[in-house]
């Protein structure tokens, strides 16, 4: 039961980044903004439902094993700290590269001593989350095509912001 709770909150704490995410591009594109890496978003969105049904998949193939309450609450506090980066960018975060033109990086708050600290926390997720179940190939595998994914994210988003 504590599994099928944490992945209701996990899909909905995604379902409402996404929802954020559009509000913001609405208003990123009416000022202006233009869109960047198009081609690898698509990739984004698969590595991410995989990695929900990874952790699905992966956790009914297994014995039902303990919840890491330590962990959990490292994944509680990481949820804290992108809230934190959310509300530092403000409209202008987003699950897409959008960029209005003329408009100066942020420079703010965390991200006037880390660049990309959204990523930062993603990948932290991406580890932990899974570990709070045991689920060491979910784990595993969707931090190395995590790390894959935001060499070429990063790349392309440095691009725009230098």
């Amino acid at each position: 039961m504590q599994f099928i709770i944490f992945m209701a909150f996990l899909v909905g704490l995604r379902l409402a980044e996404l929802v954020v995410a559009r509000r913001n591009e609405v208003w990123l594109r009416a000022n202006g903004a233009i869109e960047y890496g198009q081609k690898h978003y698509p990739v984004i969105v698969a590595l991410h439902t995989g990695f929900i049904f990874s952790l699905i998949a992966e956790y009914y193939y297994r014995a039902p094993v303990e919840m890491n309450v330590a962990l959990l609450a490292v994944f509680i506090t990481l949820i804290l700290v992108k809230m934190y980066v959310i509300s530092t960018l403000g409209k202008y975060w987003n699950t897409k590269i959008l960029h209005i033109p003329g408009v100066p990086s942020v420079r703010k708050g965390i991200y006037k001593y880390i660049k990309h600290p959204n990523y930062v926390i993603v990948i932290c997720e991406i580890a932990i989350i899974p570990l709070i179940f045991q689920l060491y190939c979910t784990a595993i595998i969707f931090t190395l095509l995590n790390a894959l994914m935001l060499n070429v994210r990063i790349r392309e988003e440095n691009k725009i912001l230098e």
